[in-house]
């Protein structure tokens, strides 16, 4: 081989190498971005999974309070007209995490059939008999655990979301993340009053 030959090999070999690297760059941060993608996912699955849970506890705690308690109509009225509103926007896939106002809208509606339990549970002070009743104790346990578990995977979602987040705002990761359309995630916020834990024992 000339000297020639091989002054114009080095240059392309050079070049081809660079290009291998960048390439393996690109693919490793962008197969990242799609693993960490699939985390916020996950974790968003597992967040629906116990507000499911919840929704589907409530028609049986109301019913067991309505059998000790049937004048509290206002009360009633409020928590299934709550659920009803969290049903609306329950059943939405992942993509509810691309688009900001209904993440929001979730957020909002949970937090209202919240506080309409909450208000539930206040009203059975007053009725000694519903308070030692098993099937509601029973009850009114599922749906302490309930909230225990919303509370943590309201965390890991954060969690999950955050690097996520801080990974795609990275340069020059973010230029990879805005062409390969990778947008920041939404995070869960603490709803007013969220420093006063509820209390639902009796």
């Amino acid at each position: 081989m000339t000297k020639r030959a091989i002054k114009v090999l080095i240059p392309i070999a050079i070049v081809v190498i660079l290009i291998l690297i960048i390439y393996g760059s690109l693919t490793g941060t962008y197969n990242k971005m799609v693993m960490m993608d699939e985390g916020v996912k996950a974790s968003w699955s597992q967040v629906e999974n116990v507000y499911q849970r919840r929704y589907d506890l409530i028609p049986n705690l109301v019913e067991t309070v309505k059998g000790y308690a049937a004048q509290e109509k206002d009360t009633f009225t409020a928590v299934t007209e709550a659920r009803a509103s969290a049903g609306g926007v329950m059943k939405i896939s992942d993509e509810v995490l691309q688009d900001p106002a209904a993440f929001e809208r979730f957020q909002k509606a949970q937090s209202e059939l919240s506080s309409a339990l909450q208000r539930l549970l206040v009203v059975t002070e007053n009725y000694p008999d519903l308070k030692s009743n098993q099937n509601f104790l029973a009850l009114q346990d599922q749906l302490e655990g309930t909230e225990n578990r919303i509370a943590v995977e309201r965390k890991r979602f954060n969690e999950q979301v955050k690097v996520y987040n801080t990974y795609i705002k990275q340069f020059p990761r973010m230029i990879i993340a805005n062409m390969a359309g990778f947008n920041a995630r939404p995070y869960f916020e603490a709803s007013e009053g969220a420093s006063t834990a509820p209390k639902v024992e009796f």
